[in-house]
């Protein structure tokens, strides 16, 4: 064995080793996403409206930041994700908390805490009753009993920033009620001291938020520095809120932008549905693959590396840079099946060049060799633009879709490596030990003659009429058309103990007073249903639910939420990903192929595939949401890998038939890879249809996408994509 090949044989087996040592144990060294392991993802908005500063607006937003940490750390959650997003919004993450109504409780309140002096005075207090609250005075009521008014003075005699610390006890009167425990600092200690000196047998008011929980006479002065606050609290209640007290008061109110909850039993749901199609999909691509017998032995070798090369990328980033976008999603799943489809590609590609090679008469080591050169700049050129698509995934996307940019990027380069370099080695060993004297193949395909050409008005008039549908049902649609990712809304899951009748929960929750949602229930699993509204009926819905079913009980799977404000920014960042990836797509083509001409009838071509996948999803009542866009990204650098193919060959084809005209080389050049076309297109068939039947609910409408994208993909490269660019040299050359 000579020192080159040696030295390529060395960088393999350094690698596999360093993917084996990466990815085990898979628990240690891979991350799941919150859609997988459960948990929470918040957009907090800061209302930083009241503030004109432009510091002062910065700084809030930077202090909410750390009083949510010190809130969270708190709850004892291990992994959390508090970043700032934007000027105003905050991005919360917390793995495995699942009990939504207390997290929402300790992010979301204030914990403005203020001691109040109170009037006692009747005629004062009989003015404010009237409608003429004197001055210097507010009127409010008791929270927990709201018939008893109260009378308070506008300015705080004491604020929650002196207190040193808020703990929970319990009364001895015998009911052993909770309340809150209060100690001040020093400064806080002196000061509440002259407070009950100078008031004593006057009331005190403890204000939270702006509610009256209680309004104590003071006895005596208290000079201990201690305090306590009751309120008829239940434990999680006075827990809850001395959490909040010890880690102090947000400077100004936030609100929930953005809700993604996931419960347990769907991210053990979704790793089950993940896991089965990946292995369903793997299996069919490496039987699919013995098509090429020796080659797809080798192939399937490959495919295997490249599995692991994804897992061991993702877990180096996390050993490495911890709190890297390396997450396992349900998305990236999804994605590391896609990219083991389109690593196939490669192989197809340099077999069928290999093969071609070989009829032409050259040796074999010769026809490896070739088949390698000629394969590589097509394969390279389709990585790359899938890889534009996936950038603008990862800078428009969030949460998920990032994790599945994430592993698309890494796939892709993997693809690289394994299909060009890999693969190409173990040809070179197996022919230095005189392990391959020859290299079958099955040959199903023969050579065609079609021509392609000639139909092209049929399927320009074909693609209109789909492309002009399209379009005319999403106006048609209009608003309705989107998910609650870009319209706003929430999304709530329940999986009951018993099938449950969707009719008989809807008069449920119109007999509870919960109107205007939408009950969807699937055949195949009578136990679940979803709920979709526009606004939050979270707490309204289970009430009603525990009501009207208690022999019934019922789980969470998940809980979405998005404002509208969000959503309409979600929506903008969608169309200008994929507004960017066609351009970036584009500006690539032209200039690899340096033709204009070609680029623009590739972009032409792909946006018809993206347009007709948008559309029939539409037609089939499906709504447009970020993992649509996610599949229509894919959909977009798919369909052009396909016309880049066909291009390289054309381009090759000019230099070695100068005397042909521009018609029969794009015909000759459909033909001879028509073969990598239709089996390419199974090959990937085969993943999409895994993940169709075997990827779960989530999943589906994307599958969906896909499966309807990747046959406009090949429909339109080989009767749009090509004709196209006849009908534009055929334009120039008038013009010239």
């Amino acid at each position: 064995m000579n020192k080159g090949l040696r030295n390529r044989v060395l960088i393999i087996l350094a690698v596999l080793a360093a993917c084996l040592w990466f990815t085990f144990p898979v628990q240690k060294r891979i991350n799941l996403g919150l859609d997988l392991k459960g948990g929470m993802h918040l957009v907090l908005k800061v209302d930083t409206e009241q503030i004109k500063n432009a510091n002062a607006k910065s700084d809030a937003v930077l202090r909410a930041i750390e009083i949510l940490r010190n809130r969270i750390d708190n709850l004892g959650v291990g992994e959390t994700v508090i970043q700032r997003q934007g000027d105003t919004e905050i991005l919360v993450q917390l793995p495995g908390v699942t009990d939504r109504e207390k997290a929402l409780s300790l992010i979301g309140r204030v914990a403005q805490l203020e001691f109040r002096v109170v009037s006692d005075d009747p005629t004062k207090l009989n003015e404010a009753l009237s409608g003429k609250v004197p001055d210097g005075f507010e009127l409010k009521k008791i929270k927990k009993d709201k018939e008893t008014p109260v009378l308070v003075e506008n300015q705080a005699a004491l604020k929650g920033d002196m207190i040193a610390d808020a703990r929970v006890d319990f009364d001895t009167s015998g009911f052993g009620m909770p309340y809150i425990s209060l100690t001040f600092n020093d400064r806080g200690a002196k000061l509440f001291g002259e407070i009950t000196q100078k008031n004593v047998n006057r009331r005190l008011a403890i204000i939270i938020d702006g509610d009256v929980l209680s309004a104590p006479n003071i006895n005596e002065p208290i000079l201990g520095g201690k305090a306590q606050i009751t309120g008829q609290f239940t434990y999680d209640e006075a827990s809850s809120l001395a959490m909040a007290l010890r880690s102090g008061a947000l400077p100004v109110p936030m609100h929930v932008e953005e809700e993604r909850t996931v419960g347990p039993l769907l991210g053990k749901d979704s790793i089950e549905a993940g896991i089965k199609a990946t292995v369903f999909g793997c299996v069919m691509v490496f039987i699919f693959m013995l098509y090429y017998l020796k080659a797809g032995i080798i192939a399937d070798i490959a495919l295997i590396f490249n599995f692991l090369l994804i897992l061991g990328t993702m877990g180096f980033l996390n050993v490495m840079l911890p709190g890297s976008s390396s997450t396992l999603t349900l998305p990236g799943i999804a994605g590391i099946i896609l990219t083991l489809g389109m690593a196939v590609d490669a192989n197809v590609l340099i077999n069928e060049r290999i093969r071609e090679e070989m009829r032409s008469g050259k040796p074999l080591a010769m026809a490896i060799k070739n088949g390698y050169n000629r394969a590589f700049s097509a394969i390279l050129d389709s990585h790359l633009t899938n890889i534009v698509a996936a950038v603008m995934l990862f800078i428009f996307g969030s949460g998920p879709i990032k994790g599945f940019a994430v592993t698309l990027t890494t796939g892709l380069a993997a693809s690289m490596f394994t299909a060009v370099f890999v693969t190409h080695v173990i040809f070179d060993v197996l022919l230095h030990y005189r392990k391959l004297d020859s290299f079958p193949m099955l040959n199903i395909f023969k050579e065609t003659k079609i021509d392609f050409i000639s139909k092209r008005h049929i399927c320009y008039t074909l693609s209109l009429i789909l492309t002009i549908a399209s379009i005319w049902v999403f106006f048609k649609k209009g608003d309705t058309a989107y998910g609650i990712d870009f319209a706003g809304g929430q999304i709530q899951e329940y999986r009951f103990a018993k099938p449950i009748n969707a009719d008989y929960l809807r008069v449920s929750l119109e007999k509870a007073g919960v109107k205007d949602v939408v009950i969807q229930q699937f055949h195949e699993t009578p136990d679940t249903v979803l709920i979709k509204s526009a606004g939050d009926t979270y707490n309204e819905v289970v009430k009603a639910f525990k009501a009207a079913h208690p022999d019934n009980a019922f789980q969470v799977l998940r809980i979405e939420k998005v404002g509208p404000i969000v959503g309409k920014s979600l929506r903008q960042k969608a169309f200008w990903a994929i507004v960017l990836a066609l351009g970036g797509i584009l500006i690539y083509i032209c200039f690899r192929f340096k033709h204009f001409d070609f680029a623009a009838a590739g972009v032409i071509a792909l946006a018809h595939d993206v347009i007709v996948a948008l559309g029939v999803a539409l037609m089939t009542g499906r709504q447009i949401d970020l993992l649509m866009i996610t599949a229509l990204l894919t959909i977009a650098g798919y369909s052009i890998s396909d016309t880049i193919v066909i291009y390289d060959r054309v381009r090759e084809n000019m230099l070695l038939h100068r005397k042909m005209s521009l018609y029969d080389l794009i015909n000759l050049s459909v033909n001879q890879t028509l073969s990598r076309t239709i089996l390419q297109t199974t090959v990937t068939y085969l993943v999409v249809v895994a993940l169709f039947f075997k990827g779960g609910e989530v999943l589906n409408t994307f599958s969906f996408c896909l499966l309807v994208g990747f046959f406009c993909g090949i429909y339109s490269t080989v009767f749009i994509a090509s004709p196209l660019v006849l009908i534009f040299e055929k334009q120039m050359k008038k013009k010239t």
